[in-house]
């Protein structure tokens, strides 16, 4: 098989972060260190897919939060379940989208991210389809064979074929995301040290709205 797929094995495809692990990491004396460690593996994983020499295709089956969103954007193919659902809200906890940010600019262009990460919402796989962000929209229960039918219509190219087109456009046209990408833990590790952090984490695991000053 010319082309590796990703999907999901519990209910959401990925939910994103650990949010009660950061609420506990907020009490450490070296917290920000470790959120600095934690937060520079993010880009390594998304480097991982966007060079990586098959083509990557995402079977969203089921909701896609916040690092889901960018597992999701990080990958060049994009089949999705009707009932699929993708949503940024680190915002609305106190946090800053630093991974998602550059691809989705990269992916959708600068206007339609800001959009969507400025007013933190979820969307569906109709909008997420009129977006760019997701290529087709099947049944739930046939994201997967879909998925297989791409691998089938990849491995009619040549292998080498396949990884120089994904280096011309993920590395030569988006050469710039990479920098981009690398800025994000300073950013991440910055966001967790806050205020507002501290109040929009604890008030999501206690379902609550939070309160801004």
């Amino acid at each position: 098989m010319h082309l590796v797929i990703l999907t999901r094995r519990g209910l959401a495809f990925c939910a994103g972060s650990d949010l009660a692990e950061i609420d506990v990491a907020s009490r450490s004396n070296d917290r920000q260190s470790q959120w600095y460690h934690d937060a520079a593996a993010a880009p390594d994983w998304l480097t991982t897919i966007l060079r990586f020499p098959k083509p990557v295709v995402a079977a969203v089956n089921g909701a896609a939060f916040g690092t889901g969103v960018g597992l999701v954007l990080a990958c060049d193919l994009v089949v999705a379940g009707s009932d699929s659902s993708l949503g940024c809200p680190e915002p609305r906890r106190g946090l800053v989208a630093e991974m998602i940010a550059p691809l989705l600019a990269y992916r959708i262009g600068a206007g339609l991210a800001t959009w969507l990460l400025l007013t933190p919402r979820e969307i569906d796989a109709v909008a997420a389809q009129i977006f760019g962000v997701v290529h087709e929209i099947v049944e739930t229960d046939k994201v997967w064979s879909r998925a297989v039918e791409w691998a089938a219509e990849c491995s009619r190219s040549a292998p080498e074929s396949l990884l120089l087109t994904k280096r011309m456009l993920n590395e030569t046209i988006g050469e710039p995301l990479f920098n981009w990408l690398a800025a994000g833990p300073s950013a991440t590790a910055t966001a967790r040290t806050t205020e507002a952090a501290a109040e929009g984490v604890p008030a999501f695991i206690e379902h609550r709205e939070p309160k801004w000053d």
